[in-house]
């Protein structure tokens, strides 16, 4: 049965901006705070929300379905209630499925290092390229700030370094969602001579990383093709052999997982599918299918990965489930179209 509660039981308060600041990607973007996600743009947060809510799950033929709790979220309040549930009440968690900042500490005690969180941006409904572009970035960065002042601690804010793509999306951050923080913002390229034809230069990871960081988290690095093979190099010089953490928040990977950018022109991005892919653990993960037979792959460690369907009703049916993250074209033209 669907439970009410309060966003007031989140730890802090959601962000807010006294001052508009335009979005070199995005000139018509508007600061705000969290809201229910239907766009790409987040209104206010400070209101109740539903946190329980059904999936009723397809075990056997149309005769014998047994029903099961499952949180999926209907807006990006539930959402990131769910990567920070630590202070949800139990009576709204399943038997079997943890909030994904329990997820990711849980992954983190399991000696995981490599994390990724994707999720979309422009709406929970909406797939790849129903954004612009500089919006589903600007969705990406005040999310990961809201992220960040619950999922961090105080204490461990000046040991947490948030690497966005480039130079000027540091400085665009600093003047907007990230303004007056006490993380420590980076970059993994910066503009070259020749940035108007796509070129910019790579930063020596080496270079970036101090000695008391603990924990790296990488927005967005998808939109120039070299940001995330500076990735790997940074989970390669300053993760691997420590006890730092690295968790890289709406890449866009599947790009790479799907062969998206093509091995001749792409030889390095496309080696990535299989030497750094591998070691990635999913932590929280929602990609939607559109069409008549349409649906949503959906996981929250350490639970299986889900393929979902939204019924007439407005609940969820799980139409499949399985341990290992089954590729988009799988999902599409077998798992989907089957039932």
């Amino acid at each position: 049965m669907a439970m009410a509660t309060s966003c007031g039981s989140m730890t802090k308060p959601p962000i807010t901006f006294k001052t508009p600041f335009v979005n070199k990607q995005a000139s018509n973007w508007i600061p705000a705070t969290i809201s229910n996600g239907t766009g790409g743009m987040f209104t206010v947060a400070s209101r109740n929300s539903r946190n329980g809510f059904q999936v009723r799950a397809v075990t056997g033929d149309p005769g014998s379905r047994n029903a099961s709790d499952v949180k999926f979220p209907t807006d990006y309040t539930q959402l990131l209630m769910q990567l920070l549930s630590k202070d949800v009440p139990q009576v709204f968690k399943c038997q079997t499925q943890l909030g994904a900042k329990e997820a990711a500490e849980s992954a983190f005690k399991d000696g995981k290092q490599l994390l990724e969180i994707e999720f979309p941006t422009a709406g929970l409904q909406t797939v790849p390229g129903d954004g612009e572009g500089g919006n589903e970035m600007t969705g990406s960065m005040l999310l990961i700030r809201e992220f960040c002042d619950r999922f961090v601690p105080a204490e461990k804010s000046t040991r947490t370094r948030v690497f966005f793509p480039e130079a000027n999306e540091v400085s665009f951050a600093r003047q907007s969602a990230f303004e007056g923080c006490s993380l420590k913002l980076d970059y993994l390229t910066k503009p070259s001579l020749f940035e108007d034809f796509g070129f910019t230069t790579k930063v020596k990871m080496a270079d970036r990383v101090k000695p008391e960081d603990e924990t790296f988290l990488v927005a967005y690095p998808y939109f120039n093709v070299n940001e995330m093979l500076v990735v790997e190099e940074l989970y390669n010089e300053a993760v691997v052999g420590t006890n730092r953490k690295l968790i890289i928040f709406n890449g866009e990977l599947d790009r790479i997982r799907s062969g998206y950018y093509p091995s001749f022109f792409y030889p390095k991005l496309a080696e990535l599918s299989k030497t750094f892919l591998p070691k990635l653990d999913t932590v929280y993960y929602i990609h939607n299918f559109k069409g008549v037979k349409g649906g949503t792959l959906f996981r929250c460690y350490p639970e299986p990965w889900k393929v979902l369907r939204k019924a007439s009703s407005g609940s969820y049916i799980c139409l499949h489930q399985q341990e290992e993250m089954p590729s988009l074209k799988e999902v599409a033209l077998d798992i989907l179209p089957s039932v």
